[in-house]
Formats: C-alpha cells, structure tokens, sequence
C-alpha cells in the first residue's frame, strides 16, 4: 500500500518515521481527559470530550501508519467534533431545541462545500484549505452572538484566533521544511489539543452561566 507522505518530518514510510509528529497528539488525550472532569454530569460536553480523545487516536494513526485507512480515522473525529460543536453552540448560545439546532448544524457540509473551493485559491494555503472554513465559522458566531452572549462570544473569538496560529504552522510545514527538517506540524497539534480544550471549556461555561477566563 502507497503511504501517504505530505509531512516534512516523514522521510520514509516506516512506522515510526514521524515519532514528533505522533507523539504531540497526546495533546488531545490529554485535554480530553482534563476536559472530561470539567464536564461531569453533561453528557454533550463528556462526548466532545470522547471526541477529541478519537481524534488524539487517529491522528496517531495517522503519523505512524499514513495509509488511507488512517487518514480516515484522522479526519472523521475531526468533522464529528465541528459537526456537534456547532450544535452545542446552536443550543447553548441561541438556545435552540434539539431539532432546530441540529438542523442549523448540518448546515455546515454546505457551508464547507462553498468555502473550501475559495480558500484553495488562497495562495500558498495549500491543503489547510480544508479546514480554513472553522475558524472563519467560529469568528461568524462570534460577531453574532456579542450581543446576546458577550461573554461566550469572547471565548469563541479567541478559539478562533488560537486555530488561525495553528492553521499557520501547518501551512509552512513543507515551505520552511528544507530549513527546518522537522516541520512544524507538530505544533498543529499542540495548538490544536489546547484549542479543542478551549473551546470545551467555552461550551461548558457558556452552559453554566460563567465567563470563560481568558488566561
């Protein structure tokens, strides 16, 4: 099977060929587990938890195997995370039922589709045009929501603005890779663990009526 190699750390196909880039995705194990106390007694908080978990997994997967099989398990936790983030915030932040905001959820997968084709033309973008759609999502809900939800808006902006540094080093991952044979993915990782537990903790604040302490 052909391995998949987009990452400048890899320079063979060999199972231990990316060891930083798999060994970060403990980031996400770990903020899933601090996160996962954080939300006892809310089980739409403990399954973003187990979530971001599946997503320190696959992402494992991913860097150590680097098939499509594990490319597989890379993203799909990845789109399940966005998928009922945006409902948690559909129900937190405008207090909409289940169906409404699952519906408005769903909504997504076209806003996606409509996007992703406008920031691949993005110079040097490159591939993290898949996932510039969020942070701009993010940064929509939060310009909508400073009236009714000062607090949680706040919260969401600065999660978008912790997930733009991220896009920004894995973009330059390859660019910079013959200066810097490590890459810097990593850091995709490491920013992207303590985003996710952010943004977790935003929802869990926001649901419980506090200010999401940005420090």
């Amino acid at each position: 099977m052909r391995t998949i190699d987009g990452y400048c750390e890899r320079l063979s196909p060999d199972y231990w060929a990316e060891p930083v880039n798999a060994v970060t995705n403990l980031a996400f194990i770990v903020a899933a587990l601090l996160m996962w106390r954080h939300c006892r007694g809310d089980r739409l908080g403990q399954l973003l938890c187990a979530v971001v978990f599946a997503i320190g997994v696959g992402s494992y997967l991913f860097h150590t195997h680097a098939q499509v099989w594990s490319a597989m398990a890379d993203v799909i936790p990845i789109a399940l995370f966005i998928l009922i983030y945006i409902y948690a915030m559909n129900r937190v932040g405008w207090g909409l039922r289940p169906w409404p905001a699952a519906g408005l959820a769903a909504l997504f997968i076209p806003y996606a589709a409509a996007t992703v084709p406008l920031f691949q033309m993005v110079p040097g973008l490159g591939s993290s045009a898949g996932y510039a759609p969020v942070p701009l999502l993010i940064l929509i809900y939060a310009v909508l929501l400073r009236t009714r939800a000062p607090q949680l808006a706040r919260g969401l902006a600065i999660g978008a603005l912790i997930l733009i540094v991220s896009l920004t080093f894995r973009t330059i991952d390859l660019p910079l890779c013959d200066g810097f044979p490590l890459g810097t993915h990593f850091m995709w990782h490491l920013l992207n663990g303590l985003m996710l537990g952010w943004m977790i903790w935003v929802y869990r604040t926001g649901r419980l009526g506090k200010a999401p302490a940005a420090r």
